[in-house]
């Protein structure tokens, strides 16, 4: 099993961390401007989740509406060791550990922005790691 035990504690922790990501001083203005829509299927567990980077920013859980500029497939542990800084999309992408639907260069611009938001991350999962 992986370290997300169900699609409601990913979208706790992954979802968390975008939701407030809206509101981060450096990173929220800069997401905000970017004006894509960005769809993530998980695996492992079984996840959906919309990223919409407008004005209107928004994440939603579960299959939507909302046509996606990108799509991105990966496993949910994947986006922990991301999230925690120590995994290069980028690479991910290469090997095909990370699969894209869409302009992968759209995915790499916003890759910088989510720097500053991986202290956010490691605070929201770590009395998850302390009970581990």
């Amino acid at each position: 099993m992986g370290f997300f035990k169900d699609a409601d504690e990913l979208d706790t922790y992954i979802g968390g961390v975008f939701r407030d990501a809206g509101e981060h001083p450096e990173s929220g203005p800069k997401l905000k401007g970017a004006n894509i829509v960005m769809r993530v299927i998980y695996t492992d567990p079984d996840c959906e989740m919309t990223m919409v980077f407008r004005d209107d920013y928004q994440v939603i859980p579960g299959p939507n509406e909302h046509k996606a500029d990108v799509t991105l497939l990966m496993r949910g542990d994947t986006a922990d060791q991301f999230w925690r800084g120590d995994y290069n999309l980028a690479i991910g992408l290469a090997k095909g550990q990370v699969k894209a639907k869409g302009p992968v260069n759209k995915i790499l611009k916003l890759v910088p922005l989510t720097k500053p938001l991986f202290p956010m991350y490691r605070e929201k999962v770590a009395a998850k790691d302390a009970n581990a």
